[in-house]
């Protein structure tokens, strides 16, 4: 696998004001990070777009993306004209995150069938060959099991001539695909059970991480060189204290505190230490793009500084 440079993303997902969220956007562009992502869920959080869009228009260089819109809040043709949209205002700074959908509540709050897996998965397909078509020049047609589109041309274009898309996966199905179909592979626990609990925190060590890799390699094939890897950091403590928030936040989430040392979900050490962590990940991983959250985006800056582009 090839080498990338590094690259990092601040995964933000409210703010109570639009100073609060424009400053968090800029902040994040001043640390050297690449992209604003957000979720799409339907809890206490901005909606992505609207939000998504300011952090762009607030910004000079700074992309966004979500991570990851679900397939099933919207119909597909609807979701590539508000992403060609944002990409043509933005002059060219949307990446496409998405996926089949996993969030549980989501569903039942809004009436939605939550589907089996393969059918979810199926419908993703799908729905992410409507978004690719409709960011190519010209009209199209597909007939599916899921969607129907006829005649179709897709406007506006978007300003980039081929928008990254970024698909994440913790099981075998998704990984594969997204190693055929994207530019940005994110490597997830798995989310099958609909909530983040135990089953997730068995899929972040590294032993199951050598397993979603192999499955990325295996499936891309001759793409593989063109793949940027992806990880999502969910626990991270920027901290001279290493071993002792290890400790600590080990004995809070009853897991081994080996696993947090090795896990690259987890980013807990000095800045010193997690650069030392990260350029080890890459070359084991190929993990060259980063996202940690949007409450780590001061304290996670030295490690950026000393990494971002190379």
């Amino acid at each position: 696998m090839t080498l990338r440079p590094f690259r990092f993303g601040i995964q933000a997902s409210n703010a109570t004001s639009r100073n609060e969220w424009v400053t968090l956007a800029q902040r994040s562009e001043g640390h050297g990070y690449s992209v604003l992502t957000m979720p799409d869920h339907f809890g206490d959080q901005l909606a992505p777009v609207p939000a998504m869009m300011t952090a762009a228009d607030a910004t000079t260089d700074l992309r966004v993306c979500a991570l990851v819109f679900d397939n099933d809040y919207k119909h597909p043709v609807v979701l590539a004209k508000e992403l060609a949209t944002m990409d043509l205002l933005s002059d060219g700074r949307v990446e496409i995150g998405l996926g089949a959908g996993w969030m549980i509540s989501d569903y039942e709050q809004l009436g939605i069938p939550y589907d089996a897996p393969g059918v979810r998965i199926d419908r993703f397909l799908e729905g992410l060959g409507i978004i690719k078509q409709c960011m190519q020049p010209g009209a199209f047609s597909q007939h599916g099991t899921h969607y129907t589109v006829t005649g179709y041309d897709g406007l506006p274009k978007p300003v980039q001539a081929k928008v990254p898309v970024l698909i994440g996966g913790g099981g075998k199905r998704v990984l594969s695909i997204a190693a055929r179909e994207a530019d940005i592979v994110g490597i997830n626990p798995s989310m099958h059970a609909g909530v983040v609990g135990p089953e997730a925190f068995a899929h972040m060590t590294e032993a199951a991480v050598d397993e979603k890799v192999a499955i990325v390699r295996a499936a891309a094939g001759d793409r593989l060189a063109d793949i940027e890897m992806n990880i999502r950091a969910f626990l991270v403590n920027v901290t001279d204290d290493g071993a002792g928030a290890r400790s600590r936040l080990a004995g809070m989430l009853s897991v081994d505190e080996a696993m947090l040392l090795s896990s690259p979900f987890a980013l807990i050490g000095s800045p010193a230490e997690l650069t030392e962590r990260l350029l080890e990940r890459r070359e084991r991983w190929g993990f060259s793009y980063v996202i940690v959250g949007a409450e780590d985006v001061d304290k996670f800056a030295p490690v950026v500084a000393a990494l971002a582009g190379k």
